[in-house]
């Protein structure tokens, strides 16, 4: 018994030794792991760049044992540390776009990881294309004119020039925004600049008033691709903490432009003539094509494709199916299958941009949609009045003179962009933090709705105020400089606003972001379009104080309805867009 004993208790020791050895062991590998991992993020791998995040994340140690609610602000955190995102550089053979290969800036699986520098550079660069469409629009203003004794046309069809322009503007973004959502936004830059620098070295050359306007309009239209496609790479490379401030900057970009053309456009057709300002816009569009094609990578979010299965491809084909009946059916199904491809190809290109339009029947982008589009309107309408008013007695000012008239309210929109953009996304943190929307990880939880607090109510009376103040200093004739600091604050107020609802329509669809400012820009060009065909009938009928006035008051009562209806049902109207839209 002694010796069985004794031969247990030396088995019992010896399985201890080994299980205190493999335990050695398993420390030992996991230590090396652990540092294998630190050498690999530390070292300068190819194909991997470690990008600080815009903003440290907060992680607690305690956060695996007492996981969080969504309404409840978590625990005091233990532990703060940052996050360093991999940004992940695709190979160069197999990133997406035209001429990929050209880019300097490398494509990432994830948008989001690229270093804040690189945002803000591709920010700028969409900005700038961002200026073209409507630049071309109003560059003409000044030489409208000299335009028509050239050709001999009337003063209403040398205003529709501008008119048919704005509107191609309208149009032509809900197909570049369809083809981007599936061809990736690259792609569509390269085509659409390549297109408008064709269409505006024929604008230059035209020989009569109709192919002017003809191929002015197909310029506009193919321009016009960045009024929607560029808030989509926006919202791609942007995450929604941030999304207002770069919106803002975005946003500068087609807003700067009618405002700085009519000054370009006067000097240059003061000095050279007409058609060197449609040459200008063939040197701006050749700009353009060559920062989209060297500069700007591909940042729409790669689709998960599913492989191909087995039961995917068609049937092998047996003994039997050597036979000629069986051969005629294989060749007739895949003849249906061509006919259902071409078919589904032609409703993709000609009705499925169409299609986005229907989204106006939810309540959060129709109200979002509509108080842009008021807000652009009478931008516009401004716009015009300046030109027909301080032309004529008492003011008499000459053209350039009146080009520069139009800085106050670049003035206004620059201080919006650079101010008010970081001000909303403060103001969504601090609404977002004050209701204690925590998801389990401890992060913030935003909702569109959040942006619309008092920056939308000051905004909401701010420009309307200023538009009316500026109509009836117009009309009775006062010293310039009283009707220009009335524009400053309209400017300020018409930019926080375009900010606003641009950056809460890309949240309303996170997803289909540039279609959702498709269709703002369709409906806002509709009432730019409008307003550039009705404006100085109404002044010359009227007066710039009851325009002004009608536009105020009206804009002002829609303003406090929508801002109101947003906050009280927002939420709930959003909910069940999101359930219906999938």
């Amino acid at each position: 018994m002694s010796g069985l004993e004794d031969r247990r208790q030396d088995a019992t020791r010896t399985s201890r030794e080994d299980f205190a050895s493999a335990g050695s062991i398993t420390s030992v590998d996991m230590a090396k792991s652990d540092a294998a991992k630190e050498m690999e993020v530390s070292s300068g791998k190819e194909n991997v760049i470690s990008i600080a995040p815009s903003r440290a994340s907060t992680i607690s140690e305690e956060q695996d044992e007492k996981p969080q609610s969504d309404t409840q602000r978590p625990t005091t955190l233990s532990r703060t540390v940052s996050v360093i995102p991999e940004a992940v550089i695709i190979d160069r053979r197999n990133r997406r776009g035209l001429f990929a290969q050209l880019t300097i800036i490398p494509e990432v699986e994830n948008a989001f990881h690229y270093a804040r520098k690189t945002k803000w550079f591709i920010t700028v660069i969409v900005a700038f294309c961002g200026m073209a469409a409507p630049m071309g629009s109003a560059i003409v203003m000044p030489v409208l004119q000299e335009i028509r004794l050239k050709f001999g046309a009337s003063e209403v069809t040398a205003n529709m020039s501008v008119a048919v322009y704005m509107l191609a503007m309208s149009i032509f973004p809900l197909w570049w925004s369809s083809f981007s959502e599936t061809g990736g936004r690259r792609s569509v830059y390269i085509i659409s600049f390549a297109l408008f620098a064709g269409f505006a070295i024929v604008s230059a050359v035209a020989t009569n008033i109709a192919m002017l306007i003809v191929f002015r309009t197909l310029s506009g239209g193919a321009a016009a691709s960045v009024q929607a496609v560029g808030a989509g790479t926006i919202a791609d490379i942007w995450e929604v903490k941030e999304r207002g401030r770069a919106m803002g900057l975005f946003y500068l970009g087609p807003l700067c432009g009618p405002l700085f053309a009519p000054i370009i456009g006067g000097a240059l057709g003061q000095g050279l003539g007409w058609r060197s300002t449609q040459w200008f816009l063939v040197i701006y569009a050749g700009v353009t094509f060559l920062l989209l094609l060297f500069a700007l990578p591909e940042t729409l979010r790669p689709k998960e494709q599913t492989p191909i299965t087995t039961s995917q491809t068609l049937p092998q084909p047996s003994e039997k199916d050597t036979a000629a009946p069986d051969l005629i059916r294989v060749s007739t199904r895949q003849t249906l299958q061509k006919t259902k491809s071409i078919l589904t190809h032609t409703r993709r290109i000609f009705l499925d941009p169409l299609y986005v339009l229907t989204w106006l029947r939810y309540p959060p982008v129709a109200l979002t949609v509509y108080y842009a589009s008021i807000t652009f309107g009478s931008l516009y309408f401004l716009n015009i009045s300046i030109e027909s008013t301080f032309g004529k007695p008492p003011y008499n000012f000459s053209t350039l003179i009146l080009g520069l008239l139009y800085i106050p309210s670049s003035l206004g929109y620059l201080l919006a962009s650079v101010f008010g953009g970081r001000w909303i996304d403060a103001i969504m943190h601090r609404e977002a933090t004050r209701a204690g929307r925590y998801d389990s990880a401890g992060k913030l939880i935003f909702r569109p709705e959040d942006r619309m607090c008092e920056n939308a109510w000051i905004a909401c009376f701010l420009w309307p105020i200023a538009l009316m103040w500026y109509g009836w200093s117009a009309e009775k004739g006062v010293f310039w400089l009283c009707p220009m600091i009335a524009n400053f604050f309209f400017g300020v107020g018409s930019m926080l606003i375009f900010s606003l609802s641009t950056t809460m329509l890309t949240e309303f669809m996170p997803k289909r972001a540039s279609a959702g400012i498709a269709i703002n820009n369709f409906v806002r060009n509709l009432f730019s379009f409008t307003g550039a065909v009705v404006a100085d009938p109404m002044i010359g009928a009227i007066g710039n104080g009851w325009l002004c006035t009608i536009l105020g008051i009206w804009s002002l009562g829609s303003g406090v309805v929508v801002i109101w209806c947003m906050k009280r049902f927002g939420a709930g109207w959003r909910g069940r867009m999101e359930e219906a839209l999938g």
